[in-house]
């Protein structure tokens, strides 16, 4: 039998004769995963401090490591609570603690799902220390694949690779998108995990050379991580043109910014005749487009002759196309559409993208009636919006803009679509009223990420901010504060090269789904392959060999 060591102090542990780490007390574990879930939530923005990520990684897997896959569920559900209540905290500012309780726990059952699984590796990470990193890297971009898709079309909000648009590892989305930078820092934490367990858990080596392979594996996390500094990044090599974004403002934050729709629309109309205004006096070059964000006339122009003479005036003012974010009727009664509807000067609305992602229980009730038994809420969404069934690819004033409406641009594959289908340009429009800066900041690195990923300028449009452009190197220029009325002009580099991540598309996700799936499937082998007797330490056979186990204690 094993001696259990404590080193450092704060870990517990009891190593077998295949160096698995047994034996780590409760208390510790609980600790670690808690503070994992820390970790993750401050590197996303307002925090921004990304290698924190690849730390609470570590953290979990260490937490996890050697437990029954009931515990890693839970201690997983421990680290998804303490990071989706607070990195989701805005979407319950409107609608009270309920449904933001209720999504975060949900996210968080993905976490758990994680936890149990890891732990369930531990069998095949023990036997195979080197597959420690791996794993763990694999596992991570599972789980993200499963959220991402499920229910409802899931939702990736908080997906690791949205952590690290000021890191070196964004440039990695250009190879092969959000799931390789998930993969990359989930190594780096596996890598984290095996320095820990190195110095602390005694397997024949003395302190000062465990602390030596503790230090090199931990180096080589850091190499990881910087390594990503290397892949050279997307330029956008084609044409300049002038764009314009317009953040209007709205009278009030909150779900009843639209009852005061006709200002919305006017605060846009009147920032954009004050840019005509500037053109005509030389203070600004003349734009070749303009973009308004999401909700910008939340009153239909196709139907509502006043809004839409509003709009027309200000395409003649500006003497250029807008792209506006309209909520227009239809098809069919109580039902209505979230578009992107291109204006023109000449021929008033032409070219129309309808958001093909709505966002289940904000913009349509899946199940109404059932629904609607357990809250009333639901009838805040009074009609639900219809999704639209082509990518977002617009021509506007000689270009093809990449249009995605708000939470849209979390989603790998509605990216890349309108990217295979020529769009010079990503246009992310998008409605901050209801939520905050926490929000749109996050919000802001995806739209970051994306212009790396896909090798094209970007820009993001919202109605209180932030709004901003942003180069194929993730570089951000002229953000915009919060609640404010703001206009945007700037030369932008159009780019049609497509990027290695636009060609595989989710390819190298999948590939890291199966591996995952591989890795479960050989750790259901070696635990078929070694008995743990339940009562203690002994010696178990299996297959004609004889297994030493371990007596599991904590101090």
């Amino acid at each position: 039998m094993t001696t259990p060591v404590v080193s450092p102090p704060a870990v517990v542990a009891v190593a077998d004769q295949n160096g698995g780490v047994r034996g780590v007390s409760t208390a510790w574990a609980l600790t670690a995963s808690a503070t994992a879930g820390l970790a993750l939530l401050v590197a996303f923005p307002p925090y921004g401090w990304w290698w924190a990520a690849p730390v609470g990684v570590a953290l979990l897997a260490l937490a996890v490591h050697g437990r029954p896959a009931r515990a890693g569920a839970a201690l997983g559900m421990v680290c998804g609570l303490v990071f989706f209540v607070p990195l989701l905290s805005f979407t319950g500012l409107q609608v009270g603690w309920w449904p933001w309780l209720l999504l975060a726990t949900l996210q968080s059952l993905y976490l758990a799902l994680l936890g149990a699984a890891t732990a369930y590796a531990s069998a095949l990470v023990d036997r195979a220390r080197w597959a420690w990193p791996l794993v763990t890297g694999l596992l991570w971009v599972a789980q993200e694949a499963a959220r991402s898709r499920t229910p409802f079309g899931g939702f990736p909000w908080g997906r690791l690779a949205f952590s690290q648009a000021d890191a070196p590892t964004v440039r990695l989305a250009s190879l092969g998108g959000a799931p390789l930078v998930t993969f990359t820092v989930a190594v780096a934490g596996g890598l984290l995990a095996m320095a820990v367990w190195r110095l602390s858990v005694r397997t024949g080596a003395g302190l000062s050379r465990r602390a030596v392979h503790a230090g090199l594996l931990g180096g080589l996390a850091a190499a990881v991580m910087a390594f990503a500094a290397l892949v050279p990044l997307p330029t956008a090599a084609d044409r300049t043109v002038v764009v314009a974004v317009v953040q209007g403002n709205v009278p009030r934050m909150g779900l009843d910014f639209n009852a005061q729709r006709r200002a919305v629309l006017d605060n846009h109309v009147t920032a954009t005749l004050q840019l005509a205004d500037a053109v005509r006096e030389h203070r600004q070059p003349r734009p070749e487009l303009v973009i308004w964000p999401e909700n910008s006339s939340d009153i239909d122009p196709l139907l509502n002759p006043d809004a839409a003479a509003r709009i027309d005036a200000a395409a003649h003012a500006i003497g250029a196309p807008i792209l506006v974010g309209a909520v227009l009727q239809g098809p069919g009664q109580g039902k209505v559409r979230n578009a992107g509807l291109v204006w023109t000067p000449t021929a008033g609305p032409t070219d129309t993208y309808v958001k093909r992602h709505p966002v289940p229980f904000a913009e349509y009730v899946p199940m109404r009636p059932l629904v609607r038994r357990v809250t009333t809420l639901v009838d805040r969404v009074r009609a639900d919006f219809v999704a639209g069934t082509t990518p977002g690819v617009l021509p506007i004033g000689g270009v093809r803009v990449g249009d995605v409406i708000c939470f849209e641009v979390a989603y790998d594959g509605l990216v890349r679509d309108t990217v295979t289908g020529g769009a010079q340009l990503l246009a992310v429009q998008t409605n901050n009223a209801t939520f905050n800066y926490a929000e749109a900041s996050q919000q802001l690195a995806m739209v970051r990420l994306r212009a790396v990923e896909h090798g094209r300028p970007a820009l993001m449009a919202s109605t209180v901010g932030i709004s901003a452009f942003v180069d194929p190197d993730a570089t951000t220029h002229d953000a915009t504060t919060m609640n404010t009325q703001a206009v945007l002009v700037r030369q932008v580099r159009l780019a049609t090269a497509i990027t290695m991540a636009t060609r595989v598309g989710s390819a190298p996700e999948w590939a890291m789904v199966a591996a995952a799936v591989a890795a479960l499937l050989a750790s259901a082998r070696v635990r078929h392959t070694t008995i743990t007797p339940a009562g203690g330490g002994g010696v178990t056979e299996r297959g004609g060999r004889q297994i030493t186990e371990p007596t599991r204690e904590a101090v």
